[in-house]
């Protein structure tokens, strides 16, 4: 810690005499306790925020694989522990810890040598203090000299001193955070107006005149060089810059050092307004602690344009500049800058990166990257490895239906309901939409079938309606007959309400509909065979079923069994109807839309209901099927039953295990499989005696039988 300097103000008589210190070298983070050291303050940042800058490297860079020397002192302790609290918090892991200590040998030194050689990391840094420095010559073999990008603390250029090693070579191209460059007005003419006879009884100064003009000064009792110097010597010829003459960044600190403590002095004096203006009313009016509250609020620029303000632990605002280190074998050493740091920016871009490439050549860009694992590309999240340290993971790809879109993914994301993750699974994308469609194969031949069968009902009605006085249409209730034909009509174009994307009002009409005309085609059938049973017991002697000879018992009859069905869909409609949903868990590629029943029961109870209907007509025709008539229909209903309660029958476990368009291809199966078997075996063999056996079909043939 540099010495405490007693500053007096100028002009004034000894006896005021101001204990502050405005240090310009101390890096010590110790000097922010303000209890202890209330009136100590710095021109420079602390060590710690020298630690904060490099960070600030790695993140740019996107390291977090590095390695970690550092002295075995103070120092050191406190570097490496602030480097340790950082780096958990950044998500950067260290490789290997090595604590140099001034005297490492034998297995120690080994040890030491073999941890860096066999070191992952391609990022070491160095924390070591000036006593410490040279020793980093021990550790380096010049058969083995690694190739490593080195980042090394202020203290780095000690090294320079050093004889000629191979750490040299490998340290080429290593980069300090240094303290902040800046401009001292007048300071270059006036190195330039030195002259070794005016300061000869300053012997660093006269020994630095002797070593770069290679003269010898009479003040100097040893002769080393073969001229004298004559204090003509111009430094226009010599290389200053290879030698950092105009570096000013020690300068520049003492510089706004005496600036800083100017201005508080001068705002000091400028309170005074009534009291003499003179050193004596200084000390005798005004206190230490006024002039402390006083430097707290100083605040200037520079000529270099650097805002000097202290911190409220008395700091500057943390400023380097990133060297680029380049030792030569005459001892010397080139600083390049290829960037800087600010912490006082508000905007957070803190870190400035020049990025010249030849700046950055040949030692760096070809381990640009440092990573204890190759970064999990886009579609791959990291996966901790077991007994590794967190910067060690390996790459898991993205489960379906999950996504990362960016390097390094901690977790996956997961795609929205309607979404689907991609096959590289670093992006997501719209699922497909699945339902019966009518630009679908399936869609469109079930959609033809359902109007070449309504078609042909119609056709077969026309017919009806054409031969309603021959024979074989009277014989079986004509008006029941087209009643049937046109509710089997209708049951083959409702199956197009279940074609198309689902809505509300689609959902409700295919189930509403799809019911009552089945129950009416259904009722029809049983009312046809009730009155052939009728009719043919009705002609006993003394039956009193003739009074029900006619139409109006099966119309009745029709009506009670379509007002049943239509009671369940109201209420099915009151209490939970039908709506249109989408299924988008079934699975992760497909989103099935299609029409939720709503009430599964009530939907059952319908079906249910239909197959209570068609057991009735099979059991009343199985009983008619023996009746002496020519033309009695009873066997072709009793078939066209069979028919029916098969398919509705494997109907229902078939439905169960479908989804998607497949589920509504199986409905509309049923319906037009179902609707077909009970036209084709009522009223196919009809048109056949129409048609072809016409013979038959005559008033004279059925008296004769």
């Amino acid at each position: 810690m540099q010495r405490a300097q007693k500053h007096q103000v100028p002009g004034s008589t000894p006896g005021l005499i101001l204990h502050y210190q405005i240090s310009y070298s101390s890096e010590n983070p110790i000097l922010n306790n303000k209890v202890e050291f209330p009136y100590v303050y710095r021109i420079i940042p602390n060590e710690l925020s020298e630690v904060d800058a490099i960070m600030s490297i790695f993140k740019y860079f996107g390291w977090n694989w590095v390695g970690l020397i550092v002295s075995d002192d103070d120092y050191g302790y406190r570097a490496s522990k602030r480097l340790e609290k950082v780096m958990r918090k950044e998500s950067v892991c260290l490789d290997f810890l090595v604590r140099l200590k001034c005297n490492s040998y034998g297995i120690v030194k080994e040890k030491i040598q073999e941890t860096i050689y066999n070191s992952t990391a391609n990022v070491i840094m160095l924390f070591l203090s000036s006593k410490f420095a040279e020793n980093i010559n021990d550790f380096f073999d010049h058969d083995k000299i690694p190739k490593k990008i080195w980042i090394a603390s202020s203290y780095l250029p000690h090294t320079v001193f050093m004889p000629l090693v191979p750490a040299f070579d490998t340290l080429n191209g290593t980069l300090v955070f240094s303290i902040q460059q800046g401009e001292i007005p007048g300071f270059k003419q006036f190195f330039y107006s030195l002259n070794p006879f005016k300061y000869q009884h300053d012997i660093l100064f006269t020994n630095m005149w002797q070593l770069l003009f290679h003269c010898n000064l009479p003040t100097k009792t040893q002769v080393t060089y073969r001229y004298n110097c004559t204090g003509n010597e111009s430094f226009d010829n010599i290389d200053l810059a290879a030698y950092e003459t105009f570096d000013f960044r020690i300068s520049y600190r003492i510089y706004t050092a005496v600036y800083a403590m100017a201005h508080a002095l001068h705002e000091l004096y400028g309170t005074m307004t009534s009291l003499p203006k003179s050193a004596e009313s200084l000390q005798v009016y005004f206190k230490q602690w006024q002039l402390n509250a006083l430097m707290r609020r100083v605040k200037f620029r520079t000529t270099s344009g650097d805002e000097i303000k202290f911190e409220n632990n008395g700091d500057q605002p943390a400023r380097y500049d990133i060297l680029k280190h380049y030792f030569f074998k005459l001892g010397n050493l080139k600083r390049i800058k290829v960037g800087s740091f600010d912490a006082s920016k508000s905007d957070g871009n803190q870190l400035f990166i020049n990025n010249n490439a030849s700046l950055w050549e040949p030692y760096f860009s070809e381990f640009v990257y440092s990573n204890c694992s190759e970064p999990c590309i886009p579609g791959y999240r990291k996966a901790k490895i077991e007994g590794k340290p967190s910067c060690c993971y390996t790459c898991v790809q993205c489960a379906d239906g999950e996504m990362s879109n960016i390097t390094d993914a901690q977790n996956c994301m997961k795609c929205s309901k309607y979404e689907k993750s991609n096959s590289g699974r670093n992006s997501c994308i719209p699922r497909n939409i699945n339902y019966l469609s009518y630009e679908d194969q399936l869609g469109a031949t079930l959609s033809f079938i359902s109007i070449i069968l309504s078609i042909m009902c119609a056709v077969i009605l026309g017919i009806f309606r054409k031969y309603r006085e021959t024979p074989i249409v009277r014989a079986n209730n004509q008006y029941l007959s087209c009643l049937l034909l046109i509710s089997l009509m209708l049951c083959f174009l409702s199956s197009l309400l279940f074609i198309g994307r689902p809505t509300q009002i689609c959902c409700i009409l295919q189930q509403v509909i799809f019911g009552i005309v089945f129950t009416i085609s259904l009722s029809s059938l049983l009312a046809k065979t009730l009155t052939v049973i009728i009719a043919f017991n009705a002609t006993k002697p003394g039956s009193k079923l003739k009074k029900y000879i006619g139409t109006q018992l099966s119309i009745i009859l029709i009506i009670v069994c379509s007002l049943g069905e239509t009671v369940i869909s109201a209420v099915w409609l009151a209490s939970n109807p039908p709506f249109a949903e989408a299924d988008t868990l079934s699975d992760p590629d497909y989103i099935f839309l299609f029409c939720n029943e709503g009430s599964g029961i009530l939907f059952f109870c319908i079906i249910g209901y239909m197959g209570t209907l068609a057991l009735l007509s099979f059991i009343a025709a199985f009983l008619a099927k023996d009746f002496p008539d020519r033309f009695n229909e009873a066997k072709n209903i009793t078939f066209s039953m069979l028919v029916f309660c098969s398919v509705w029958v494997t109907f229902v476990p078939a439905y169960l295990s479908s989804k998607g368009s497949r589920m509504v291809a199986v409905e509309i199966f049923a319906i037009l499989s179902s609707s077909a078997g009970l036209l084709g075996c009522i009223f196919i063999p009809k048109c056949y005696i129409i048609f072809l056996k016409p013979e038959l079909n005559t008033k004279e043939l059925i008296v004769r039988k």
